[in-house]
């Protein structure tokens, strides 16, 4: 019996991956469709289109999924989706930013509020939490990709404004509308990023206890369940240690 617990243990593990994974894969395609319903259906012509491809791609999303996501958007069936930014606040008063992708803001406002209310939280006006915030592109490359001084360069002589090296990688900050124009660049000496994104950064941090922490990821995870969600960013602060015995569990 404990072996057939295990093997149920592991389908289940299985199955959450493979949900987890196919929700990804759909708020990808929606990004895809809306970019290329935005602008030319080229990549190449596109940039909001090619960073949209160029994520999927990192994330491992099949070379027809893509195809499909972009040919969807020249169809005449294609849904409308407007890109929607909520703010709110976490317990503790934990600043919270939601980015969504939505056909309907009356549906997808009312989802939000309801998570927000249910794990103690508050969904508040646009721009309530923003200015504690700095609207940045973040680009990402590979270790072996370059040394950490030839990435600092070729990102200065982009545009960039910083640079972080370490083993796991090089990451470039840049201004969120210079992300295209440094993205194009860096890709033109070293290749396609892992990825490329714009993110909301904490300008001012709140710190947490573990028990505050839990109750966040709680609110986010949730969040981030909600199919219109494409990215949640938060400002709270704690420790490695708590931070990997909460993920872990």
């Amino acid at each position: 019996m404990a072996g057939h617990s295990q093997f149920k243990n592991i389908m289940h593990r299985k199955g959450k991956q493979d949900a987890a994974r196919s929700k990804l894969f759909a708020k990808l395609a929606r990004e895809i469709t809306v970019a290329a319903k935005a602008g030319l259906p080229d990549p190449d012509m596109n940039p909001r289109l090619r960073l949209a491809v160029q994520n999927a791609r990192a994330e491992n999303m099949p070379k027809d999924n893509i195809e499909r996501a972009i040919k969807k958007a020249q169809g005449g069936d294609a849904d409308s989706y407007e890109t929607m930014r909520y703010e709110g606040y976490a317990p503790g008063g934990v600043a919270v930013i939601v980015e969504a992708l939505t056909d309907n803001r009356n549906r997808t406002g009312g989802a939000l509020r309801a998570i927000f209310t249910k794990h103690n939280g508050t969904l508040g006006a646009t721009g309530s939490v923003s200015h504690l915030f700095s609207h940045v592109g973040e680009i990402f490359y590979k270790p072996e990709t370059a040394s950490a001084d030839a990435m600092l360069e070729a990102a200065i002589e982009a545009g960039a404004d910083d640079v972080t090296s370490d083993d796991g990688g090089h990451l470039v900050t840049c201004g969120f509308e210079s992300m295209g124009a440094v993205a194009a660049a860096l890709e033109q000496k070293f290749g396609a990023a892992e990825s490329v994104k714009a993110i909301w950064k904490p300008t001012l941090t709140t710190s947490v206890d573990e028990e505050r922490a839990a109750q966040i990821l709680k609110l986010i995870a949730a969040l981030e369940d909600d199919d219109d969600v494409q990215a949640v960013f938060s400002n709270f602060e704690v420790d490695d240690a708590t931070l990997a015995r909460l993920t872990a569990a």
